[in-house]
């Protein structure tokens, strides 16, 4: 599976042209989709361009996107959204429109509390492990980690020299659990088409997008979600060909 990133917290002062707003972000999708993408990365904003977690903003957004897409679309509840854990909990319990699956990082204070108020919800959970943070320990403890529908393992060491050790030591951590998620592999900047390479080869589900990155294989800039979907389906080693898509996490 290839999920698309649309847009992360990129701010307006980014070269590629970001969608930020639900009509940008619903044409966005539909191209990516359109492009071969099998499932929605968002993180809706305010007008000022700010991530939020608000009801109204998320429903509007996900309306939006699903109008143009029949594939399932996620949301973040990253922290910086929303800072304190008893708000951000508030804001999810509040949402009167669901997203598929929603991403809890794992590292984030309240994640255990978050991720089991969207499970009550019939939301699936994305547990989303960063390496360089005590998240895939904390996971491997938790009474949760059999019913999240995926492990989002995040590599969010930029150095793409480093990228595919890193990964590997992310991977090497989540297999200790005796609970076999299904993991999509991913990285940020300039890790993120090194670790797309290795998830693809592994036959792991992953991810791009210009959440992750503003580049194409070839370093020149990437105009679109599209775009990078494409130049992400055309790489060696189609997910799934080779390996199984699960590995104990």
């Amino acid at each position: 599976m290839l999920q698309v990133c649309l847009n992360g917290s990129r701010g307006p002062g980014e070269p590629a042209a970001v969608p930020a707003v639900p009509e940008a972000l619903a044409e966005s999708a539909a191209a990516a989709v359109a492009a071969g993408a099998e499932d929605v990365h968002v993180h809706p904003r305010t007008p000022c361009g700010n991530d939020t977690l608000s009801p109204r903003v998320l429903a509007e957004t996900l309306n939006a996107i699903r109008a143009v897409v029949d594939v399932p679309v996620g949301v973040t509840t990253g922290a910086w959204a929303e800072p304190d854990p008893v708000r951000r909990l508030a804001r999810v319990r509040a949402w009167t429109v669901l997203p598929d699956h929603a991403s809890v990082n794992w590292h984030e204070p309240g994640a255990e509390a978050l991720a089991a108020a969207l499970l009550d919800r019939g939301v699936a959970v994305e547990a989303g492990l960063w390496s360089g943070t005590d998240g895939p320990a904390r996971f491997l403890r938790s009474s949760l980690a059999p019913r999240v529908l995926r492990v989002l393992a995040e590599v969010t060491d930029p150095s793409p020299a480093r990228a595919e050790d890193t990964a590997r030591a992310l991977l090497a951590t989540l297999a200790r659990s005796p609970h076999a998620r299904p993991v999509l592999l991913h990285g940020e900047g300039g890790s993120a088409w090194p670790v797309l390479r290795l998830a693809r080869r592994l036959g792991l589900d992953t991810r791009i997008g210009l959440e992750d990155t503003l580049l194409l294989p070839d370093g020149t800039p990437a105009a679109t979600n599209a775009q990078l979907v494409s130049a992400a389906l055309a790489e060696p080693g189609r997910p799934g060909a080779s390996a199984p898509a699960t590995v104990s996490a």
